[in-house]
């Protein structure tokens, strides 16, 4: 029994791993880390383009795939496609114990598609389609154009991985999507215990942005009390705000419009606490992962940060420890001028630019070794 173990057992929390690519499916490392206790797998575009241009792991098929007159996009998902169904496989004892909890894998849509939300259920219908597993996760952002999309793929029985929600009002939104999405799926007759869903709230990036804007206005300041209060906020605001996220989790899902669906089977849509590693080199290691252990909630987190867990991570509720505190925080930031809302609109223009980047330079990359290939033969 690994701290693994007592997260989900001790703490109803479950550990996620947020990496794959083909050598952990391959050479066993994924089914070591199941054993260890890992219950999930996520990815992302980023992800994804540093295991295909890591090494030699994915240039035979991808020579195949080519040389049999595949386009470099449909080559490049050939590619990922082949990693999540061996993930899933891998995980599929985890999903059938655990009675359709846990065992999930999750591949996102196209990061073009962000807003884009008929390009988005396209793809989402199409990635359920090819894998055709029931632990397959689809992930699709949060953004203002992805949560039509949600609704729609949930009232269509889907299950879906929703990914960089970065505030409260957008989670919000996400729920009642999610809910929405339910009811009409129970209505046209479905079955909604077939449908799994995990909200995932995006936590260390909030106080990189939060942090830097803080130090900006201490230095503006100095020598003020409002300097003073700005650097004692620091480390601070994403703790609070994905603690009262859980809080909003507890609410909504405790209301008697919820528990007539989880009458007919329904899940609750989990918190799965996202961007987990440590930016900031001060802050302890495990800062994101210690701060929000809590039941019905999923924490995905980096090799690293899996490993620094089973080596000295704390086993204990902490999730909504010092709620007041946590409005403090937040009512904080704005006495000091730090507008969340303009943070968290900033940070997820910014995660779809990355992810869209990192699929872009892929392609790109796939593209000119696509040319090599073909003048080779």
């Amino acid at each position: 029994m690994t701290r693994l173990h007592d997260l989900y057992d001790q703490q109803g929390q479950s550990p996620w791993i947020d990496d794959l690519k083909r050598s952990y499916v391959r050479a066993g490392e994924l089914q070591r880390l199941a054993d260890a206790g890992v219950r999930g797998v996520t990815s992302n575009p980023t992800i994804m383009a540093k295991a295909i241009e890591a090494g030699a792991d994915y240039d035979e098929q991808f020579g195949e795939l080519i040389a049999a007159g595949k386009s470099v996009d449909d080559a490049y998902w050939d590619l990922v496609l082949d990693d999540v169904v061996g993930a899933l496989a891998v995980l599929r004892p985890v999903y059938d114990s655990s009675g359709g909890a846990d065992g999930f894998v999750s591949v996102e849509v196209a990061p073009s598609l962000a807003h884009d939300t008929a390009g988005t259920l396209a793809m989402a219908r199409e990635l359920h389609e090819r894998v055709d597993r029931p632990n397959l996760l689809v992930k699709i952002p949060a953004t203002v154009e992805g949560v039509p999309a949600i609704e729609e793929m949930i009232a269509a029985g889907r299950s879906i991985n929703v990914t960089l929600i970065f505030s409260l009002e957008r989670y919000a939104a996400v729920i009642e999507a999610y809910q929405h999405g339910l009811e009409r799926f129970a209505e046209a007759g479905g079955d909604p215990s077939r449908v799994a869903s995990v909200a995932s709230f995006f936590v260390s990036r909030v106080d990189t942005e939060v942090d830097r804007r803080l130090e900006a206005l201490a230095g503006a300041e100095r020598g003020s009390a409002k300097a003073d209060r700005a650097l004692e906020l620091r480390g601070k605001a994403a703790l609070a705000q994905a603690r009262l996220a859980y809080e909003l989790f507890t609410s909504s899902f405790s209301t008697p419009r919820f528990q007539a669906l989880a009458a007919r089977g329904a899940r609750v849509q989990r918190p799965l606490w996202a961007s987990t590693s440590t930016k900031n080199p001060a802050y302890p290691d495990l800062l994101y992962v210690d701060g929000l252990i809590g039941s019905n909630t999923v924490d995905t987190m980096p090799p690293a940060t899996v490993e620094a867990f089973l080596d000295h991570g704390t086993v204990a509720r902490t999730v909504d420890q010092d709620m007041d505190g946590a409005r403090a925080v937040l009512g904080g930031l704005a006495e000091v001028g730090v507008p969340l809302e303009e943070v968290t609109s900033l940070l997820e223009t910014e995660g779809v630019a990355a992810f869209a980047k990192s699929f872009d330079e892929l392609i790109e990359s796939l593209g000119r070794k696509a040319v090599a290939l073909g003048a080779s033969r």
